[in-house]
């Protein structure tokens, strides 16, 4: 099992993940869906080290495939390989520890729709799971509870978790939910901020289906 391309792509999105600030060191960890099961990135290295040879291939149980990698995977594999096989939709899975809505799930806060782009996580909030140690089974069934009809989450005292039918689009996801914890933070300096009714979120989507926002290529 070669998977050239996909280790080059996850290797590539490990790196601008970090480079774009929402995330740091060896935290955080992405996965891609392959045949058999998933590619993730390995644990306790850091993303600038990691070379093509790295990435782990898994099945859904966390065992090596044939031709996997020598490092042991990410210890978050639980979540990643949970969210991929009941998440059929998605093809690729972004974990990362970024500032803002880390502080926001430290106090266990949701986002909620106080801006209409909070619908590109596929509702009227960002939901906030519950707490559980990292690398449980717990973890992985609170975040998949919050993620119902949803596209990303947040996790108690952790950080966030956000889904795409690639890499790419997982990543870019990730980066938004934290631009949005970011403002949802400097909107409360001033109060708990008005927050969009039904009927406008509902608007909101209307136009985001419209233009395909968020979704994949219907051409693809």
């Amino acid at each position: 099992m070669e998977l050239q391309q996909e280790r080059e792509q996850l290797v590539a999105t490990a790196r601008t993940m970090n480079a774009s600030g929402i995330n740091q060191g060896t935290s955080g960890n992405l996965s891609l869906r392959i045949p058999g099961g998933l590619l993730i990135t390995p644990s306790s290295l850091p993303y600038e080290q990691m070379g093509l040879e790295d990435p782990v291939a898994i099945d859904v149980d966390g065992r090596s495939l044939e031709g996997g990698s020598r490092r042991r995977p990410s210890s978050e594999w639980r979540l990643h390989a949970d969210l991929l096989r009941q998440r059929p939709e998605a093809g690729a899975v972004v974990h990362c520890h970024s500032v803002h809505a880390t502080a926001l799930a430290c106090h266990g806060l949701a986002i909620p729709s106080f801006h209409y782009m909070v619908v590109v996580a596929g509702g009227a909030s960002v939901r906030c799971a519950p707490y559980a140690t990292f690398g449980t089974q717990e973890l992985s069934d609170l975040a998949l509870e919050a993620l119902q009809d949803r596209r990303a989450c947040l996790m108690a005292h952790h950080g966030q978790v956000a889904l795409g039918v690639d890499l790419q689009q997982a990543l870019a996801l990730a980066i938004e939910v934290e631009t949005l914890a970011r403002m949802y933070l400097q909107a409360r300096v001033l109060g708990e901020p008005p927050l969009l009714s039904e009927a406008q979120i509902t608007a909101v989507e209307r136009q985001f289906a419209g233009l395909h926002y968020g979704q994949a290529d219907p051409d693809t």
